[in-house]
């Protein structure tokens, strides 16, 4: 193909696609149409190093923006696209503009659920975190003292009471479950977390939902918690999940579930239009999954551009994820849908853990907790399809390079 590439969003899995287009000297013209301001830049330290003041913005910038003219990637900043028209192959922007293309890419990315105005969402103070201008608003919040309200024990929630807290905020952190984590990982990971954080002053209150915020001129001043207690807060992180960005795909009459259903080529049910990151639902080991993470973005990504660039080759997902909390670094390699079964391991640091999880007497996933061995480990295990002999795992003094022996 040599007519015009459309990637609708700026994000880890736009960039990606059109930067990988161009390192295979694929020449169509590309067009970036990103939402934000600012040109595309990296998401996950938004809440960690850039809200601590220790990286700047422009070490977040994929590349400077000298590199879209000398890729020819045209950058649509501060647009957005209202309709999609599949059959005359063009996209309608909010000034009415617009723009042919031959092929298609949605790389819309997801939004962070949000409260109801019923329960005091719409109030001053009440944030989630998503963007630059979410991570530029919540640090002019971020002053010692403060009294934080989380609401949301995965990982959102977790990174961002790690921040306020190395920041001197109080935190107080609710989750309606049974416990923190309960969606994306075992009980032995959650336990781990969960004295972590109670070791470093986080408040974490399982079991407990939010009843309504009470706001005073506006602005949020308390919450009243499930358990009929009231706390006084001086702002609100809300970590309760994302949703897909796909509505676009919606309203053209694409194939969409949770997401923008695509194959293993990341083609829609329109073969004009592909679909990558957390906007889209791929096919998994017999399951349809969305993966929401960096590592995910980037490698589909990746792989549509090779496809586009006349490749054949299937996007195989090989899932990866991390979360930095404190000194804490947790890595999970796998994924770990439907485990019926884990073992931990200790590690030889102290500190050190590992949980080891299987389904069906098969081996799927590992989160290592500040053990890099362990997760490497797994990663090669899953990669090369070996089962591990359990009972070097249960041996905290075997070495792990046996697994691969």
């Amino acid at each position: 193909m040599t007519g015009r590439l459309v990637i609708i969003g700026g994000g880890q899995a736009g960039f990606a696609l059109a930067a990988k287009l161009r390192a295979l000297k694929d020449a169509r013209p590309i067009t970036i149409i990103g939402s934000e301001d600012v040109i595309p830049y990296q998401r996950p330290p938004l809440s960690k190093k850039y809200l601590l003041g220790e990286m700047d913005f422009e070490r977040l910038t994929f590349r400077p923006e000298s590199w879209f003219a000398e890729h020819e990637v045209e950058l649509l900043l501060s647009t957005y696209v209202e309709e999609i028209d599949r059959k005359a192959k063009t996209v309608r922007m909010q000034d009415g503009a617009v723009l042919e293309y031959e092929t298609l890419a949605l790389a819309t990315g997801s939004t962070p659920r949000t409260l109801p105005a019923s329960v005091g969402g719409d109030l001053d103070g009440v944030f989630t975190v998503r963007d630059k201008r979410d991570a530029d608003l919540l640090a002019g919040e971020m002053k010692p003292g403060r009294r934080l309200l989380i609401i949301g024990g995965g990982y959102i929630g977790l990174e961002a009471a790690a921040v306020a807290r190395h920041l001197g905020l109080e935190v107080t952190l609710i989750e309606m479950a049974d416990r923190i984590l309960q969606r994306v990982a075992a009980k032995e990971t959650a336990d781990v977390m969960r004295a972590i954080h109670d070791s470093h002053g986080v408040v974490i209150r399982e079991k407990t939902g939010l009843h309504k915020l009470i706001g005073e001129n506006g602005r949020v001043r308390a919450a009243e918690l499930s358990d009929g207690s009231t706390i006084e807060v001086d702002f609100v992180i809300v970590g309760i999940g994302v949703k897909p960005n796909d509505e676009l795909a919606q309203q053209c009459g694409l194939e969409v579930g949770n997401g923008v259903i695509v194959d293993e080529f990341a083609c829609t049910s329109d073969p004009s239009i592909f679909a990558m990151g957390d906007c889209a639902m791929l096919p998994w080991r017999g399951n349809r999954i969305r993966l929401e993470s960096v590592q995910n973005a980037v490698d589909q990504a990746e792989a549509a551009a090779a496809v586009l660039a006349g490749g054949t080759a299937p996007y195989d997902a090989k899932p990866w994820f991390w979360s930095d909390q404190y000194d804490v670094k947790l890595q999970i390699a796998g994924f770990n849908l439907g485990y019926d079964e884990t073992l931990t391991r200790k590690g030889a640091r102290e500190g050190s853990l590992s949980i080891w999880y299987f389904r069906e007497g098969r081996f799927i996933a590992v989160d290592a907790i500040n053990d890099a061995k362990a997760y490497v480990s797994g990663k090669k295990l899953l990669d090369s399809g070996i089962e591990p002999d359990r009972t070097i795992l249960a041996d905290p003094a075997a070495d792990l390079k046996q697994l691969l022996a």
